[in-house]
Protein backbone atom coordinates (compact mmCIF):
# COMPACT_ATOMS: atom_id res chain seq x y z
CA UNK A 1 0.00 0.00 0.00
CA UNK A 2 2.76 2.78 1.02
CA UNK A 3 4.36 1.85 -2.34
CA UNK A 4 0.98 2.16 -4.08
CA UNK A 5 0.35 5.28 -2.70
CA UNK A 6 3.35 7.07 -3.86
CA UNK A 7 3.23 6.08 -7.09
CA UNK A 8 0.04 8.09 -7.22
CA UNK A 9 1.74 11.08 -5.81
CA UNK A 10 4.57 10.74 -8.23
CA UNK A 11 1.90 10.29 -11.23
CA UNK A 12 0.24 13.85 -9.55
CA UNK A 13 3.46 15.24 -8.96
CA UNK A 14 4.77 14.48 -12.80
CA UNK A 15 1.21 15.82 -14.32
CA UNK A 16 1.32 19.10 -12.58
CA UNK A 17 5.19 19.51 -13.84
CA UNK A 18 3.85 18.46 -17.75
CA UNK A 19 1.35 20.77 -17.16
CA UNK A 20 3.45 23.66 -16.99
CA UNK A 21 6.30 22.65 -18.98
CA UNK A 22 6.21 21.16 -22.63
CA UNK A 23 8.36 17.97 -23.36
CA UNK A 24 9.90 17.21 -26.25
CA UNK A 25 7.48 15.82 -28.84
CA UNK A 26 7.23 11.71 -29.84
CA UNK A 27 8.01 10.49 -32.96
CA UNK A 28 5.44 8.57 -33.67
CA UNK A 29 5.49 5.30 -36.25
CA UNK A 30 5.45 1.87 -36.86
CA UNK A 31 8.19 1.02 -34.61
CA UNK A 32 8.98 2.33 -30.97
CA UNK A 33 10.93 5.21 -30.11
CA UNK A 34 13.77 5.26 -27.74
CA UNK A 35 11.59 7.41 -25.52
CA UNK A 36 8.62 4.67 -25.20
CA UNK A 37 11.47 2.13 -24.88
CA UNK A 38 12.92 4.12 -21.44
CA UNK A 39 9.02 4.92 -20.56
CA UNK A 40 9.41 8.70 -21.15
CA UNK A 41 6.21 10.01 -21.95
CA UNK A 42 5.64 11.72 -24.92
CA UNK A 43 4.98 15.28 -24.98
CA UNK A 44 1.75 17.13 -24.59
CA UNK A 45 0.52 16.83 -27.92
CA UNK A 46 -2.99 15.97 -28.64
CA UNK A 47 -3.48 12.39 -30.43
CA UNK A 48 -5.72 9.65 -30.68
CA UNK A 49 -5.65 6.86 -28.13
CA UNK A 50 -3.56 3.32 -29.68
CA UNK A 51 -6.23 1.71 -32.16
CA UNK A 52 -4.17 -0.65 -33.73
CA UNK A 53 -4.63 -3.94 -35.54
CA UNK A 54 -2.70 -6.73 -33.32
CA UNK A 55 -2.81 -7.37 -29.74
CA UNK A 56 -0.85 -5.44 -27.18
CA UNK A 57 3.04 -6.51 -26.26
CA UNK A 58 3.14 -8.41 -23.07
CA UNK A 59 3.58 -6.30 -19.87
CA UNK A 60 7.68 -6.91 -20.19
CA UNK A 61 7.79 -5.65 -23.48
CA UNK A 62 8.67 -1.94 -24.48
CA UNK A 63 5.25 -0.33 -26.01
CA UNK A 64 4.61 2.91 -27.29
CA UNK A 65 3.20 5.87 -25.36
CA UNK A 66 -0.78 6.72 -25.95
CA UNK A 67 -1.51 6.99 -29.58
CA UNK A 68 1.55 6.34 -30.42
CA UNK A 69 0.61 2.87 -32.03
CA UNK A 70 -0.24 2.32 -35.66
CA UNK A 71 -3.38 3.30 -36.72
CA UNK A 72 -6.70 1.29 -37.44
CA UNK A 73 -5.81 -0.50 -40.58
CA UNK A 74 -2.13 -0.82 -40.06
CA UNK A 75 -1.45 -4.44 -39.29
CA UNK A 76 -4.67 -5.82 -39.07
CA UNK A 77 -6.30 -8.44 -41.10
CA UNK A 78 -9.41 -7.09 -43.11
CA UNK A 79 -13.13 -8.50 -41.97
CA UNK A 80 -15.11 -10.54 -44.48
CA UNK A 81 -18.39 -8.93 -44.77
CA UNK A 82 -19.92 -12.12 -43.34
CA UNK A 83 -18.28 -12.40 -40.27
CA UNK A 84 -18.32 -8.48 -38.81
CA UNK A 85 -21.91 -9.30 -37.37
CA UNK A 86 -20.13 -12.73 -35.16
CA UNK A 87 -16.78 -11.34 -34.24
CA UNK A 88 -18.85 -8.16 -32.86
CA UNK A 89 -21.41 -10.39 -30.74
CA UNK A 90 -18.87 -10.96 -27.86
CA UNK A 91 -18.55 -6.89 -28.01
CA UNK A 92 -22.31 -6.61 -27.82
CA UNK A 93 -23.07 -8.67 -25.00
CA UNK A 94 -20.36 -7.68 -22.80
CA UNK A 95 -22.09 -4.47 -22.73
CA UNK A 96 -25.92 -6.05 -22.80
CA UNK A 97 -26.95 -3.71 -24.91
CA UNK A 98 -29.74 -6.12 -26.68
CA UNK A 99 -31.56 -5.80 -23.51
CA UNK A 100 -31.02 -2.14 -23.85
CA UNK A 101 -32.17 -1.64 -27.34
CA UNK A 102 -35.90 -2.66 -25.77
CA UNK A 103 -35.64 0.75 -23.41
CA UNK A 104 -33.92 2.60 -25.90
CA UNK A 105 -31.66 2.87 -28.99
CA UNK A 106 -30.47 6.63 -28.86
CA UNK A 107 -32.94 7.99 -31.52
CA UNK A 108 -32.94 11.98 -30.81
CA UNK A 109 -29.23 12.01 -29.33
CA UNK A 110 -26.19 13.72 -30.49
CA UNK A 111 -22.63 12.64 -30.21
CA UNK A 112 -20.60 14.67 -31.42
CA UNK A 113 -16.62 12.73 -31.89
CA UNK A 114 -13.71 14.82 -31.26
CA UNK A 115 -10.98 12.89 -33.71
CA UNK A 116 -10.15 12.69 -37.64
CA UNK A 117 -13.13 13.32 -39.94
CA UNK A 118 -16.11 10.75 -39.99
CA UNK A 119 -16.92 9.12 -43.62
CA UNK A 120 -20.85 9.22 -43.69
CA UNK A 121 -20.97 7.61 -46.83
CA UNK A 122 -20.56 3.92 -45.39
CA UNK A 123 -23.80 2.02 -45.26
CA UNK A 124 -23.62 1.86 -41.49
CA UNK A 125 -23.59 5.95 -41.03
CA UNK A 126 -25.28 6.72 -44.11
CA UNK A 127 -27.60 10.23 -43.49
CA UNK A 128 -26.65 10.42 -39.86
CA UNK A 129 -23.71 11.98 -39.83
CA UNK A 130 -23.32 15.78 -39.17
CA UNK A 131 -19.85 17.40 -40.51
CA UNK A 132 -18.59 19.83 -38.55
CA UNK A 133 -15.88 22.42 -38.84
CA UNK A 134 -12.15 21.57 -38.97
CA UNK A 135 -11.18 22.56 -35.50
CA UNK A 136 -7.74 21.62 -35.89
CA UNK A 137 -6.67 24.19 -38.06
CA UNK A 138 -7.88 26.66 -41.20
CA UNK A 139 -10.37 25.44 -43.42
CA UNK A 140 -11.38 26.53 -46.64
CA UNK A 141 -15.44 27.94 -46.25
CA UNK A 142 -17.58 24.84 -47.87
CA UNK A 143 -14.47 22.44 -48.01
CA UNK A 144 -15.41 19.04 -46.33
CA UNK A 145 -12.51 17.65 -44.06
CA UNK A 146 -11.42 14.21 -45.24
CA UNK A 147 -12.40 11.29 -43.43
CA UNK A 148 -9.84 9.47 -41.11
CA UNK A 149 -9.77 5.95 -40.28
CA UNK A 150 -9.56 6.94 -36.99
CA UNK A 151 -12.50 8.92 -37.00
CA UNK A 152 -14.96 6.67 -38.41
CA UNK A 153 -13.75 3.43 -36.85
CA UNK A 154 -15.24 5.64 -33.22
CA UNK A 155 -18.36 6.72 -34.98
CA UNK A 156 -19.30 3.11 -36.00
CA UNK A 157 -19.18 1.69 -32.81
CA UNK A 158 -20.99 4.54 -31.29
CA UNK A 159 -23.58 5.44 -33.95
CA UNK A 160 -22.96 2.05 -36.37
CA UNK A 161 -26.92 0.91 -38.08
CA UNK A 162 -25.77 -2.63 -39.33
CA UNK A 163 -26.47 -1.87 -42.44
CA UNK A 164 -25.45 -4.51 -45.28
CA UNK A 165 -23.92 -6.47 -42.81
CA UNK A 166 -21.46 -4.35 -40.98
CA UNK A 167 -20.76 -2.72 -37.64
CA UNK A 168 -23.77 -2.52 -34.80
CA UNK A 169 -23.34 1.22 -32.55
CA UNK A 170 -24.08 0.92 -29.13
CA UNK A 171 -26.71 3.77 -30.19
CA UNK A 172 -27.96 2.58 -33.71
CA UNK A 173 -30.04 5.64 -34.20
CA UNK A 174 -28.17 8.69 -32.68
CA UNK A 175 -26.74 11.48 -35.05
CA UNK A 176 -23.01 11.82 -35.14
CA UNK A 177 -21.79 15.29 -34.96
CA UNK A 178 -18.23 15.21 -36.65
CA UNK A 179 -15.30 17.60 -35.56
CA UNK A 180 -12.42 16.80 -37.43
CA UNK A 181 -9.66 17.70 -35.00
CA UNK A 182 -6.68 15.28 -36.08
CA UNK A 183 -4.94 14.76 -39.69
CA UNK A 184 -5.07 10.79 -40.33
CA UNK A 185 -1.07 9.62 -41.29
CA UNK A 186 -0.67 6.84 -44.10
CA UNK A 187 -1.07 3.69 -42.12
CA UNK A 188 2.36 2.48 -42.64
CA UNK A 189 3.48 5.59 -40.52
CA UNK A 190 1.28 5.68 -37.69
CA UNK A 191 -0.75 8.61 -36.26
CA UNK A 192 1.30 11.80 -35.83
CA UNK A 193 0.47 14.42 -32.69
CA UNK A 194 0.05 17.85 -35.10
CA UNK A 195 0.45 20.00 -32.03
CA UNK A 196 2.87 18.23 -30.00
CA UNK A 197 4.69 21.47 -29.72
CA UNK A 198 1.34 23.65 -28.16
CA UNK A 199 2.02 26.29 -26.11
CA UNK A 200 -0.05 26.49 -22.74
CA UNK A 201 -2.13 29.88 -24.31
CA UNK A 202 -5.46 31.51 -23.95
CA UNK A 203 -7.29 28.83 -26.34
CA UNK A 204 -6.08 25.03 -27.67
CA UNK A 205 -8.14 23.07 -30.56
CA UNK A 206 -9.80 20.54 -28.36
CA UNK A 207 -11.56 23.43 -26.05
CA UNK A 208 -12.93 25.16 -29.30
CA UNK A 209 -13.85 21.63 -30.84
CA UNK A 210 -15.87 21.26 -26.97
CA UNK A 211 -17.64 24.61 -27.18
CA UNK A 212 -18.84 24.50 -30.63
CA UNK A 213 -20.26 20.71 -29.95
CA UNK A 214 -22.10 22.19 -26.93
CA UNK A 215 -23.00 25.15 -28.56
CA UNK A 216 -24.97 22.72 -31.52
CA UNK A 217 -27.18 20.18 -30.11
CA UNK A 218 -24.71 17.27 -28.67
CA UNK A 219 -26.13 15.35 -25.77
CA UNK A 220 -22.95 13.41 -25.20
CA UNK A 221 -18.53 14.46 -26.63
CA UNK A 222 -16.22 11.15 -27.18
CA UNK A 223 -13.01 12.33 -27.15
CA UNK A 224 -10.45 8.91 -28.25
CA UNK A 225 -7.55 11.50 -27.66
CA UNK A 226 -5.02 12.14 -25.28
CA UNK A 227 -2.38 14.49 -24.36
CA UNK A 228 0.36 14.66 -21.57
CA UNK A 229 -0.49 17.72 -19.18
CA UNK A 230 -3.93 19.82 -18.54
CA UNK A 231 -4.58 22.99 -20.22
CA UNK A 232 -6.47 25.90 -19.03
CA UNK A 233 -8.61 26.41 -21.80
CA UNK A 234 -9.83 22.63 -22.04
CA UNK A 235 -11.17 22.93 -17.90
CA UNK A 236 -12.70 25.68 -19.05
CA UNK A 237 -14.38 24.52 -22.28
CA UNK A 238 -15.39 21.64 -20.32
CA UNK A 239 -17.07 23.00 -17.65
CA UNK A 240 -18.88 25.16 -19.86
CA UNK A 241 -20.08 21.80 -21.56
CA UNK A 242 -20.83 19.92 -18.55
CA UNK A 243 -22.77 23.31 -17.00
CA UNK A 244 -24.98 22.45 -20.68
CA UNK A 245 -25.89 19.47 -19.49
CA UNK A 246 -23.35 17.45 -21.93
CA UNK A 247 -21.45 14.29 -21.01
CA UNK A 248 -18.05 14.20 -22.42
CA UNK A 249 -16.53 10.47 -22.20
CA UNK A 250 -12.83 10.24 -23.33
CA UNK A 251 -9.95 7.45 -23.04
CA UNK A 252 -7.70 7.47 -20.34
CA UNK A 253 -4.84 5.81 -22.93
CA UNK A 254 -2.29 3.21 -23.59
CA UNK A 255 0.55 3.34 -21.27
CA UNK A 256 -0.12 0.49 -18.95
CA UNK A 257 2.77 -1.80 -19.86
CA UNK A 258 5.27 1.15 -20.26
CA UNK A 259 8.66 0.37 -18.05
CA UNK A 260 7.67 3.05 -15.79
CA UNK A 261 4.28 2.32 -15.42
CA UNK A 262 4.98 -1.04 -14.09
CA UNK A 263 7.98 0.29 -11.95
CA UNK A 264 5.62 2.80 -10.36
CA UNK A 265 2.65 1.14 -10.17
CA UNK A 266 0.45 3.89 -12.30
CA UNK A 267 0.71 5.50 -15.51
CA UNK A 268 0.78 8.93 -16.93
CA UNK A 269 -2.44 11.08 -16.27
CA UNK A 270 -3.81 11.32 -20.34
CA UNK A 271 -6.05 14.82 -21.01
CA UNK A 272 -8.57 15.28 -21.21
CA UNK A 273 -9.46 12.05 -19.47
CA UNK A 274 -8.06 13.29 -16.14
CA UNK A 275 -10.21 16.40 -16.53
CA UNK A 276 -12.59 16.95 -13.81
CA UNK A 277 -16.27 16.39 -14.73
CA UNK A 278 -15.22 14.08 -17.76
CA UNK A 279 -15.82 10.16 -17.67
CA UNK A 280 -12.42 8.50 -18.33
CA UNK A 281 -12.82 4.81 -19.98
CA UNK A 282 -10.33 2.13 -19.50
CA UNK A 283 -9.82 -1.41 -21.95
CA UNK A 284 -10.74 -4.70 -21.37
CA UNK A 285 -10.58 -8.25 -23.03
CA UNK A 286 -13.14 -11.19 -23.92
CA UNK A 287 -12.66 -12.28 -20.35
CA UNK A 288 -13.58 -8.75 -18.50
CA UNK A 289 -9.91 -8.80 -17.84
CA UNK A 290 -8.17 -5.40 -17.65
CA UNK A 291 -5.94 -4.82 -21.28
CA UNK A 292 -2.62 -4.80 -20.33
CA UNK A 293 -2.02 -1.35 -22.34
CA UNK A 294 -4.58 -0.24 -20.34
CA UNK A 295 -3.71 2.70 -18.17
CA UNK A 296 -4.26 2.54 -14.38
CA UNK A 297 -4.47 6.05 -12.47
CA UNK A 298 -7.41 7.54 -10.95
CA UNK A 299 -9.15 8.80 -14.12
CA UNK A 300 -10.26 5.40 -14.80
CA UNK A 301 -14.25 5.58 -13.99
CA UNK A 302 -15.70 2.75 -15.98
CA UNK A 303 -14.16 0.76 -18.35
CA UNK A 304 -15.36 -1.44 -22.00
CA UNK A 305 -14.20 -3.92 -24.42
CA UNK A 306 -10.94 -2.54 -26.02
CA UNK A 307 -9.31 -5.78 -27.71
CA UNK A 308 -10.22 -7.52 -31.15
CA UNK A 309 -12.76 -5.09 -31.09
CA UNK A 310 -14.59 -5.02 -35.25
CA UNK A 311 -14.56 -1.14 -36.99
CA UNK A 312 -15.39 0.00 -39.72
CA UNK A 313 -13.65 1.89 -42.13
CA UNK A 314 -13.80 4.71 -44.63
CA UNK A 315 -14.82 3.84 -47.81
CA UNK A 316 -16.31 0.22 -46.74
CA UNK A 317 -14.31 -2.39 -45.48
CA UNK A 318 -13.46 -3.89 -41.30
CA UNK A 319 -10.77 -4.22 -39.43
CA UNK A 320 -9.88 -4.57 -35.67
CA UNK A 321 -9.25 -2.17 -33.25
CA UNK A 322 -7.54 -2.39 -30.18
CA UNK A 323 -6.81 0.28 -27.22
CA UNK A 324 -9.47 2.44 -24.55
CA UNK A 325 -10.28 4.35 -27.80
CA UNK A 326 -12.93 1.88 -28.23
CA UNK A 327 -13.53 1.93 -25.15
CA UNK A 328 -14.38 4.90 -24.67
CA UNK A 329 -16.86 5.52 -28.03
CA UNK A 330 -18.38 2.06 -26.68
CA UNK A 331 -19.07 3.69 -23.41
CA UNK A 332 -20.21 6.81 -25.27
CA UNK A 333 -22.78 4.80 -27.14
CA UNK A 334 -24.22 3.62 -23.59
CA UNK A 335 -24.45 7.87 -22.86
CA UNK A 336 -26.31 8.59 -25.52
CA UNK A 337 -28.90 5.69 -25.03
CA UNK A 338 -28.83 7.38 -21.83
CA UNK A 339 -29.78 10.33 -22.48
CA UNK A 340 -32.08 9.68 -24.69
CA UNK A 341 -34.22 8.21 -22.40
CA UNK A 342 -33.95 11.30 -20.22
CA UNK A 343 -32.29 14.40 -21.68
CA UNK A 344 -32.41 16.33 -19.22
CA UNK A 345 -30.58 14.36 -16.82
CA UNK A 346 -27.25 16.03 -14.95
CA UNK A 347 -23.39 14.94 -16.42
CA UNK A 348 -23.15 13.72 -13.28
CA UNK A 349 -26.07 11.79 -12.75
CA UNK A 350 -25.62 10.29 -15.91
CA UNK A 351 -21.72 9.08 -14.80
CA UNK A 352 -23.24 7.79 -11.80
CA UNK A 353 -25.74 5.43 -13.89
CA UNK A 354 -23.03 4.47 -16.01
CA UNK A 355 -20.34 4.07 -13.25
CA UNK A 356 -23.15 2.02 -10.86
CA UNK A 357 -24.54 0.41 -13.85
CA UNK A 358 -21.65 -2.36 -13.92
CA UNK A 359 -20.99 -5.93 -14.23
CA UNK A 360 -17.37 -7.54 -13.83
CA UNK A 361 -17.04 -5.24 -10.72
CA UNK A 362 -13.80 -5.09 -8.33
CA UNK A 363 -14.01 -7.13 -5.20
CA UNK A 364 -13.00 -4.01 -3.26
CA UNK A 365 -15.63 -2.12 -5.54
CA UNK A 366 -12.82 -0.06 -6.88
CA UNK A 367 -9.62 -0.56 -9.43
CA UNK A 368 -8.10 2.07 -11.08
CA UNK A 369 -7.10 -0.27 -13.87
CA UNK A 370 -11.12 -0.50 -14.63
CA UNK A 371 -12.92 1.77 -12.31
CA UNK A 372 -16.34 0.33 -10.72
CA UNK A 373 -16.80 -2.54 -13.92
CA UNK A 374 -17.42 -2.88 -17.02
CA UNK A 375 -20.33 -1.03 -17.76
CA UNK A 376 -23.79 -2.86 -18.26
CA UNK A 377 -25.97 -1.18 -20.80
CA UNK A 378 -29.41 -2.25 -19.46
CA UNK A 379 -28.35 -2.00 -15.96
CA UNK A 380 -26.76 1.93 -16.53
CA UNK A 381 -30.31 2.65 -18.14
CA UNK A 382 -32.27 1.34 -15.17
CA UNK A 383 -29.59 3.58 -12.64
CA UNK A 384 -30.92 6.66 -15.06
CA UNK A 385 -34.57 5.54 -14.50
CA UNK A 386 -33.88 5.54 -10.53
CA UNK A 387 -31.88 9.08 -11.02
CA UNK A 388 -34.18 10.34 -12.42
CA UNK A 389 -36.89 10.46 -9.96
CA UNK A 390 -35.16 11.24 -7.09
CA UNK A 391 -36.29 14.53 -7.38
CA UNK A 392 -39.54 14.05 -7.84
CA UNK A 393 -39.94 10.88 -4.66
CA UNK A 394 -37.85 12.87 -2.07
CA UNK A 395 -40.77 14.74 -0.69
CA UNK A 396 -41.16 13.73 3.17
CA UNK A 397 -44.80 13.41 4.07
CA UNK A 398 -46.15 16.57 6.46
CA UNK A 399 -47.22 13.72 8.79
CA UNK A 400 -43.91 11.84 8.69
CA UNK A 401 -40.40 12.63 10.49
CA UNK A 402 -37.12 11.19 11.55
CA UNK A 403 -37.56 9.30 15.06
CA UNK A 404 -40.12 8.86 17.21
CA UNK A 405 -41.77 10.98 19.93
CA UNK A 406 -43.49 14.10 19.70
CA UNK A 407 -42.33 16.88 17.46
CA UNK A 408 -40.69 19.72 19.00
CA UNK A 409 -42.02 22.96 19.54
CA UNK A 410 -41.61 25.30 16.75
CA UNK A 411 -38.52 27.51 17.09
CA UNK A 412 -39.13 30.92 18.84
CA UNK A 413 -39.32 33.88 15.34
CA UNK A 414 -35.96 35.94 14.93
CA UNK A 415 -35.88 39.23 16.32
CA UNK A 416 -36.89 41.45 20.28
CA UNK A 417 -39.76 40.08 22.06
CA UNK A 418 -42.81 41.38 21.74
CA UNK A 419 -43.69 42.16 25.58
CA UNK A 420 -39.99 43.39 26.10
CA UNK A 421 -40.87 45.84 23.40
CA UNK A 422 -43.86 47.48 24.70
CA UNK A 423 -42.74 47.36 28.30
CA UNK A 424 -39.23 49.37 26.87
CA UNK A 425 -41.84 51.71 24.14
CA UNK A 426 -43.86 52.26 27.70
CA UNK A 427 -40.85 53.21 29.55
CA UNK A 428 -39.67 55.51 26.79
CA UNK A 429 -42.93 57.14 26.65
CA UNK A 430 -43.16 57.96 30.36
CA UNK A 431 -39.44 58.83 30.75
CA UNK A 432 -40.58 61.86 27.91
CA UNK A 433 -43.78 62.64 29.46
CA UNK A 434 -41.89 63.11 33.05
CA UNK A 435 -39.28 65.01 31.47
CA UNK A 436 -41.87 67.09 29.73
CA UNK A 437 -43.36 67.79 32.69
CA UNK A 438 -40.45 68.87 34.69
CA UNK A 439 -39.75 71.02 32.09
CA UNK A 440 -42.87 72.97 32.68
CA UNK A 441 -42.71 72.92 36.34
CA UNK A 442 -39.26 74.56 36.80
CA UNK A 443 -40.05 76.86 33.67
CA UNK A 444 -43.35 77.86 35.40
CA UNK A 445 -41.07 78.14 38.86
CA UNK A 446 -38.91 80.85 36.63
CA UNK A 447 -41.84 82.56 35.45
CA UNK A 448 -43.13 83.18 39.32
CA UNK A 449 -39.37 84.64 40.04
CA UNK A 450 -38.99 86.76 37.13
CA UNK A 451 -42.41 88.52 37.87
CA UNK A 452 -41.83 88.77 41.71
CA UNK A 453 -38.69 90.44 40.98
CA UNK A 454 -40.27 93.34 38.36
CA UNK A 455 -42.39 94.40 40.60
CA UNK A 456 -40.32 95.08 43.83
CA UNK A 457 -41.15 94.55 47.51
CA UNK A 458 -44.98 95.52 48.35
Amino acid sequence: MPRRRAARAFALALTTILALAPLPALAVGPGVTSEAASGDPPGPGTRPEAVVGQRPAAASEPVTGQGAAAGVGGKAEPIPGKEVAGRQQWVLQTLNVEAAWRVSRGAGATVAIIDSGVDGGIPELRGRVIDGPDVGGPATPGERPEPGLHGTAMASLIAGSGGEGGITGVAPEARVLSLPLLPDQPIESGVAAPDAGREFGEDSPLARAIRYAANHGADVISMSIGAYGAHPAEREAISYALGKGVVLVAAVGNDGALDVSLRNDTSFWSFPAGYTGVVGVGAVDAELLPAPFSSDNLSVLVSAPGVDVPVALPGGGHESAEGTSAAAALVAGVAALVKAEHPDLPPAMVARALSGGVRAAPATGYDDKVGFGVVDAAAALTQADRLATLGRTAQTPPDRHFGQGPLSAAPTPPGPDPVRLWVFAGAVLVGLVMFGAAVMVLTRKAEEKSARERSGPA
